[in-house]
């Protein structure tokens, strides 16, 4: 293996065709389809399908091309430290449950970190694809949440796939709803006074568990259930439809606007909400920089 044809991996996922690949790297692409049929051989995994419409990675391609990126990337801060230089694009990627904070971060990042040329992803995702984002390293960091509901269930996801949980902070439960919502006179809400409105949240896919759920209570009892897949969405159906859903009660009003409040929520429940990381690898600069970012700005 060398770094040239893990340079030819990514370039290949990049593009999702040897032609262009082969283009885009100066090559022959014989010489490309060779050097990744030696790559193969190696290691005896088939990284790509072959097709008429070009190549598609397989689950195995998948897995090694998230190793592939980090070596990449580990090489690249190598140059940079003792050479000052810094070659390509700046690549990062967050699998994230629906958190402002989360996003706010990101913002900063990408502001202080971000350069000339760069690749950031932020994926607000369901909960088990986060799981396996980070645990494939399609993504460096994945932010979601505990409690003594899903805390043995999701620990032992964790621990199969070679993660570590890291605590940010704890949260109480909060409801978000528009600002003018009927419920927003109150100080304090009860699952009493949630019970005619509508609940919404967030859709969990083929693992819709409720214990993948990223809302609290999700087993409490509700005759009005709607379901989403991003934030735009429920934000809009908290205000046009009167909704609710539970949550942290952490929100930017500089992203997301004046019109979703959050009210305390009176229940016994918490939210330790924290980051995932690969137990196996320590954290890139960009990721640890990530990091400082989420703890100064959910710092109680």
């Amino acid at each position: 293996m060398t770094l040239k044809q893990l340079q030819y991996i990514t370039t290949i996922a990049e593009t999702g065709n040897i032609t262009e690949a082969a283009k885009r790297l100066f090559i022959a692409q014989p010489s490309l389809t060779a050097s990744v049929h030696e790559l193969e051989k190696e290691y005896g995994i088939t990284i790509f399908l072959r097709g008429n419409k070009g190549v598609e990675l397989t689950p195995e391609g998948d897995e090694f091309l998230g190793y592939a990126r980090q070596v990449l990337e580990q090489t690249g801060l190598i140059e940079e430290r003792y050479t000052g230089k810094h070659k390509g694009k700046m690549r990062f990627c967050v699998s994230a449950q629906h958190y402002s904070f989360a996003v706010e971060a990101f913002v900063e990042l990408l502001k202080e970190c971000g350069g000339d040329k760069y690749e950031f992803h932020m994926r607000e995702t369901q909960t088990y694809e986060i799981i396996s984002d980070v645990a494939h390293l399609r993504s460096e960091i994945g932010i979601l949440y505990l409690n003594e509901f899903n805390a043995t269930v999701l620990k032992k996801t964790l621990k199969d796939n070679d993660l570590i949980f890291t605590r940010l902070f704890i949260a109480r439960p909060h409801v978000f709803i528009g600002k003018d919502s009927p419920l927003a006179q109150k100080r304090i809400l009860t699952l009493d006074d949630l019970k005619p409105y509508p609940r919404l949240s967030y859709e969990q896919g083929s693992h819709n568990s409720f214990y993948f759920s990223e809302e609290i209570l999700s087993t409490a009892d509700c005759d009005k259930e709607l379901v989403v897949c991003d934030r735009a969405s429920l934000f809009n159906m908290l205000i046009g439809l009167n909704g609710y859903t539970i949550c942290s009660g952490v929100i930017s009003e500089k992203l997301n606007g004046p019109n979703i409040i959050a009210k305390p929520l009176k229940v016994d429940d918490h939210m330790e909400i924290g980051y995932i990381l690969p137990g196996n690898m320590p954290p890139s600069q960009l990721t640890q920089k990530y990091i400082d970012i989420l703890k100064h700005l959910t710092r109680n």
